[in-house]
């Protein structure tokens, strides 16, 4: 090898050792080559030399590869830290007389200038063979190109009670246990609307007063849908005899009656001045209140009774869910009553049915006993996005404004509420309150309370979306009774 070449090679080897920050480096030449004295310059080998060296008496391995193959990508580096790194001489440093504080200095002086290349004492790398791979979307639910309307971004609080006892229970004698109909809702004025069999009662959730808006006819009862208007003014109300009727919940007065149907209507929803109501025809009218020829379309798809109807937010869409098992969606812009999916996963009715506030494209829907299961929908393309098996009845749905969560409500055989974490569905709580399956829920205009009407004939009211921050201390020291509120106490609706 010669003089120049064993001081070269030592050099090398010892300027490594010395360099415990770098990575190992790549030499452009086959080491066990150039140790072979056939290699030298002005040197022959004899073919009969039998005798080996300790270097060459060992033979290579195929399949390692000890050539050049590694290139780094220069994107990926950042040459002043690396020049820096390969000048910076830790003998030199290791010599240095610091106190303490000095090395504490020293270190922390290091670490703002390196920023995110760490500090001397990390392993930082002054060759890199691989950028950092892209973030991928690992949400199992939206799809990618969906425009998100996300959760309002607040402070993520650490615990949150979730409530295994009623904050408030009423008594709702006369409750009409029929999984088809549609007798509770909450107006964004605070009034809690219940229908106890021809009875509609209002409930007051802020002075806790109770009136009693109308009792129909016994030939033309029960009341078998109500529904709030978004003024919170007006309600409608259907009838068993095909009427659908609009009060003014102030003056308590009847200012319209529609009709069009050919059996009891048992499924209500607004869309501004629009009333779409379902009936056990199969039928799905969209009513203008505002003009006598109330009538705008007629939409002929179910084959059963409509017993799940919601507009979306954004009233661009109407979701129907029918005893035929079928689910449907319907644009608003077609006129000609021609559906936009329709959409048979379930394998009962389709009742429960909830659009996401921060997503508009994306619905949750329920099925009956021998479907069980709670599926979410991509409703701009109809795909079925996900479905989770819940082992009951799905009665009723309800998306928490505030948080990634689902409230759905059961009926055989659990009779239980559930509240799920989205997008995951993993159970965060089990409530397990009523004793018979709790046929109805609605929320509050804060989104926080959830009142829940079950076949046990009682009316639930439940804090189980969490508080208003605002309110942080005990909301036990201030109102007693309002819903919400946490209070124990029992009264009746009448």
């Amino acid at each position: 090898m010669g003089l120049f070449g064993a001081y070269y090679v030592m050099r090398s080897f010892n300027f490594l050792a010395g360099c415990p920050k770098a990575i190992s480096f790549v030499f452009c030449f086959d080491a066990m080559d150039f140790l072979q004295p056939s290699r030298v310059s002005g040197h022959r080998s004899r073919p009969e030399e039998t005798h080996l060296s300790p270097v060459t008496a060992f033979p290579r391995n195929p399949s390692r590869n000890l050539g050049d193959r590694f290139i780094p990508v220069r994107g990926a580096m950042d040459f002043d830290i690396a020049r820096f790194l390969l000048r910076f001489d830790d003998h030199r440093r290791e010599h240095m007389l610091l106190s303490p504080s000095q090395e504490a200095y020293r270190k922390q002086l290091a670490s703002i200038v390196l920023k995110d290349h760490t500090s001397l004492e990390n392993n930082c790398r002054i060759l890199k063979f691989n950028e950092r791979p892209e973030k991928r979307n690992l949400d199992p639910i939206l799809p990618s190109n969906e425009d998100l309307h996300p959760v309002p971004n607040k402070k993520q609080r650490l615990l949150r009670h979730i409530p295994q006892t009623a904050d408030r229970t009423l008594d709702a004698p006369d409750l009409v246990d029929d999984y088809y109909l549609n007798l509770l809702d909450w107006s964004s004025a605070n009034i809690v609307a219940i229908a106890l069999d021809r009875i509609l009662y209002l409930w007051n959730a802020t002075n806790h007063s109770i009136e009693e808006l109308t009792e129909v006819k016994e030939d033309d009862g029960p009341i078998t849908s109500v529904s709030w208007a978004p003024d919170g003014l007006h309600i409608a109300v259907g009838l068993n005899n095909s009427e659908v009727q609009v009060w003014d919940s102030l003056k308590l007065k009847k200012v319209r009656s529609l009709r069009g149907h050919s059996a009891r209507v048992g499924s209500l929803s607004w869309n501004g001045s629009i009333l779409s109501t379902g009936g056990r025809d199969g039928k799905i009218f969209n009513h203008d209140v505002r003009i006598n020829n109330h009538i705008l379309s007629q939409l002929d798809a179910h084959e059963q009774e409509v017993c799940g109807l919601k507009w979306s937010s954004s009233g661009k869409q109407l979701a129907s869910g029918g005893n035929d098992n079928l689910l449907y969606i319907w644009d608003a812009g077609i006129h000609s009553g021609q559906y936009l999916h329709r959409l048979d996963a379930h394998a009962a009715a389709v009742k429960a049915l909830a659009w996401c506030p921060y997503q508009s494209n994306l619905l949750a829907s329920g099925g009956g006993t021998a479907d069980r299961c709670i599926k979410f929908w991509n409703t701009r393309t109809g795909t079925l996005l996900n479905s989770i098996d819940t082992n009951s009845q799905v009665c009723s749905l309800q998306w928490n404004r505030h948080e990634k969560e689902l409230l759905s409500s059961h009926g055989y055989s659990e009779n239980q509420l559930i509240l799920w974490k989205f997008p995951s569905m993993t159970k965060t709580a089990e409530i397990t309150g009523h004793s018979a399956r709790v046929l109805h829920l609605a929320q509050s205009p804060d989104g926080f309370t959830v009142a829940s009407a079950a076949a046990d004939e009682t009316l639930r009211f439940w804090q189980v979306f969490g508080s208003p921050e605002s309110t942080n201390v005990s909301r036990r020291s201030t109102k007693k009774g309002e819903p919400g509120f946490a209070l124990s106490s029992y009264a009746t609706i009448r």
